[in-house]
């Protein structure tokens, strides 16, 4: 399939490479690389301080960014399934105490509202885990008194996401030594989980067989509308609107599906068309381009709701499921999401817990950004 685009050939593996001068492509498909890495640190002993503890709950400290939504996301899937609290703050709660774990997560390791946050946990005998560069005074505050877990990988910060994601699972992981569901088996797992999803997504892989290509195609050129369709879905389209932005130069917007519910008939064409204009006997090859192009909605959902999630969004004019469910469209393509349909038969995920099908959507997200880019965007 040739990508509708004047600019590039996405099914030109090399033509795809000379464009992406940048190297946004493998940036984007390090996901994986990004998890092992916070998998190795953990293995020689960077959180053996909190290993075994009990504590009353985990505070996710953050001033917002990649690591606020990677904090949001992990208590939204998570929180429920947990046998301790997660509570996601921008500041140290004043009930914190020595029963309490505190994650300090950010990019800048200079910022104030970070360091007093560290500061004020140590003072208060909690146990401290700082996520950010080994430098500056966050390091300086935590340093023989607290666990660090800086970035080994160098990424474009925009790509940050899934690094503060398995921050977040890998003190889960050590206190809850296995006990929680939800948890993936490992880190190690989810790695290979991801790299697996950017491999789907290379340069080299087909549009009709590659989900990320296929996204940055369905939405060049279009009003895009990434939409979740609970807590944690909400949260991984706020980082892909953030990603279309970042990457692409693509104002797309977020939002919950029971907000777009409501507000479907404004995101129809219909809303804002001249008079005389008839989407249904509209032929752009007769009659030119069409005045107005409604917005193209895709909603993310789980394989446990997508059955669910598929009928709610029957409502919406122009609307697409994004899951990670394995099925073969009418088509034979092997594109198991994109259709434009919600199959509503057994979820049939491979078994992936939610926070590895939402990590897998995230990396899909961020290399679809790349892709668009490279066709143009809008």
């Amino acid at each position: 399939m040739t990508a509708p685009s004047p600019l590039l050939d996405l099914d030109d593996a090399a033509s795809v490479a000379a464009a992406d001068t940048e190297g946004a492509m493998r940036a984007a498909a390090l996901g994986g690389a990004q998890v092992r890495s916070v998998a190795a640190a953990v293995s020689e002993g960077a959180l053996d301080r909190i290993r075994g503890l009990r504590p009353r709950s985990v505070v996710l400290v953050t001033t917002g960014g990649r690591a606020g939504r990677a904090a949001a996301l992990l208590q939204a899937a998570l929180g429920a399934r947990l046998g301790l609290p997660i509570v996601h703050a921008s500041a140290v709660p004043p009930w914190l105490g020595s029963l309490d774990v505190v994650v300090v997560a950010g990019e800048d390791a200079g910022d104030p509202r970070l360091v007093a946050a560290a500061d004020s946990t140590l003072r208060r005998g909690a146990e401290l885990v700082v996520v950010a560069p080994a430098e500056g005074p966050l390091q300086a505050a935590a340093a023989g008194r607290g666990s660090l877990l800086p970035p080994r990988l160098p990424v474009p910060d925009r790509h940050g996401f899934l690094r503060y994601v398995a921050a977040g699972l890998a003190v889960l992981s050590v206190l809850e030594s296995g006990r929680s569901a939800g948890l993936p088996a490992d880190l190690s797992t989810l790695a290979d989980v991801l790299d697996a999803e950017a491999a789907r997504n290379s340069p080299s892989a087909e549009v009709f067989h590659n989900p990320a290509k296929t996204l940055a195609v369905r939405m060049q050129g279009r009003r895009v509308l990434l939409v979740g369709d609970d807590a944690a879905t909400s949260v991984l389209a706020d980082h892909g609107a953030d990603m279309m932005l970042r990457t692409a130069g693509v104002i797309a917007g977020a939002a919950g599906l029971a907000d777009v519910l409501a507000s479907a008939a404004l995101l129809s064409a219909a809303a804002d068309a001249p008079p005389g204009y008839d989407p249904i006997f509209h032929d752009e090859e007769l009659d030119g381009p069409a005045p107005v192009a409604p917005a193209r909605v895709f909603v993310l959902a789980t394989t446990e709701s997508r059955g669910y999630t598929g009928r709610r969004m029957a409502a919406l004019a122009d609307a697409e499921l994004i899951t990670t469910a394995e099925e073969v469209d009418e088509m034979g393509t092997g594109d198991r999401e994109m259709t434009g349909r919600a199959a509503e038969g057994p979820a049939q995920g491979g078994g992936n817990t939610e926070v590895e099908q939402l990590a897998v959507m995230a990396v899909r997200l961020e290399m679809a950004a790349v892709y668009l880019r490279l066709i143009g965007g809008r």
